[in-house]
């Protein structure tokens, strides 16, 4: 039945190509991106999680639950 309703629409094909196509430019665009940032920038976010340093202040009415 659904077969039946979607070769019924007129150009569907179209919406298979334009969603590849959309998809390549994104994940085009996030490896460009990937690959543009400089080393340093790149080693530093790498360890920024794993970093000792001061906790942050914590807002009034903040629970500390650590």
């Amino acid at each position: 039945m659904v077969k039946n309703i979607l070769q019924s629409i007129g150009g569907i094909g179209l919406y298979g190509v334009i969603s590849v196509c959309l998809f390549f430019a994104v994940f085009s665009g996030a490896v460009l991106l990937a690959c543009l940032h400089r080393r340093g920038f790149l080693d530093r976010m790498s360890v920024m999680p794993l970093e000792d340093g001061e906790r942050p202040i914590q807002s009034a009415g903040g629970s500390d639950h650590e």
